[in-house]
């Protein structure tokens, strides 16, 4: 293990927190140089430009990797392992390699990925996290907006697998050496209790269930879990053990490129009549905003739309609004971008 640049596998569905987590584990890295695989969902790296834009000396923008051609664990041979040869390759390797995945993500196939021969000598499965979602599990949904992920699974025209979300969920807890229940301030002592055992109950020997509120949680307690996970498989059982290919459900996704905007306010009284009127699942990408210097990032989940400066653009940057829209198939493009160019 000590010759093996360690790597942590993040897991957890869309809306759980992974991003916000290893955000607040870059700034608590204590001089420790991180690597950043992100499985970055839809056209624009949404996911990589806020983890770049934090600015922290642990993690400098090349050492920020998207994997944006679909599900990390469907494409493993095209764009994982040459990912991860790609960084070790470099005259000075990272520290620790740290793996965002899709929130559609199986975990077994990815932790299989690290006894390829080209890899297997000189990296290392640290540990796999499972993020949950505290007030989605706790109210059976499991993901904050189950059709926001089906859109995501729409539009990755990679993946090789359609499963119920609680499948997938049972698979990331399967597989999990660490579990983080994420959001935990959204629910009382007492259902944080119930979910923290109902947890523990589905979970291998010694498998922790911690609590965090903002992925709150710092590299001391993420990393350094020396589990060998790829060591480790038959302990690690799968829904998708030995399965085969499945169907993919009928969504689709497309980016839009924008002028600048007036306001946030103007920007989002042109998106909420759009969400409403086509059926829009997931909006998400950043903003030109006239009379100001910072970029505005724009998040949406269904009718819940979220706005926030993220950095000043930069020089080099084309100052112009970019969005990813996901919805049902049969979006009416024309119509949205025109409504939203207005």
């Amino acid at each position: 293990m000590s010759a093996k640049v360690p790597a942590t596998v993040i897991t957890g569905f869309l809306g759980a927190g992974k991003t916000s987590m290893i955000r607040h584990l870059l700034e608590t890295a204590a001089g420790k140089r991180l690597a950043l695989i992100i499985n970055e969902f839809g056209d624009l790296g949404v996911d990589g430009e806020t983890l770049r834009a934090c600015g922290l000396a642990s993690c400098a923008g090349d050492d920020v990797v998207e994997l944006a051609n679909g599900c990390i664990c469907c494409t493993v041979a095209d764009d994982f392992v040459p990912s991860i040869e790609a960084l070790l390759a470099r005259p000075a390797p990272p520290d620790h390699i740290v793996i965002e995945t899709s929130g559609l993500a199986l975990p077994k196939p990815l932790i299989k990925a690290f006894n390829w021969p080209e890899i297997r000598a000189r990296v290392s499965v640290d540990g796999v996290i499972a993020v949950v979602d505290a007030e989605a599990v706790a109210a059976g949904r499991f993901a904050t907006d189950p059709k926001a992920v089906a859109a995501q699974r729409a539009g990755d025209d990679a993946l090789d697998h359609d499963s119920p979300l609680e499948e997938l969920f049972e698979d990331q807890l399967a597989c999990a050496d660490l579990v983080v229940i994420n959001k935990a301030d959204l629910l009382d002592a007492a259902k944080l209790d119930r979910l923290g055992g109902a947890l523990a109950a589905r979970l291998r020997p010694a498998v922790k269930v911690l609590r965090a509120t903002h992925g709150a949680l710092g590299a001391d307690v993420l990393l350094g879990l020396d589990a060998a996970a790829e060591d480790d498989l038959d302990a690690r059982p799968s829904h998708h053990d030995g399965a085969g290919e499945h169907d993919h459900d009928d969504f689709e996704s497309f980016a839009l490129s924008l002028n600048e905007v007036a306001s946030p306010g103007a920007l989002m009284d042109r998106l909420h009549p759009v969400v409403r009127a086509h059926g829009v699942l997931r909006i998400k990408g950043f903003a030109a905003v006239a009379g100001t210097d910072m970029r505005l990032a724009v998040q949406g989940v269904g009718a819940r739309l979220h706005h926030y400066y993220d950095r000043d653009w930069r020089a080099d940057e084309d100052r112009r609004t970019h969005l990813v829209v996901i919805g049902h198939a049969g979006l009416d493009r024309a119509a949205i971008a025109a409504a939203l160019a207005s």
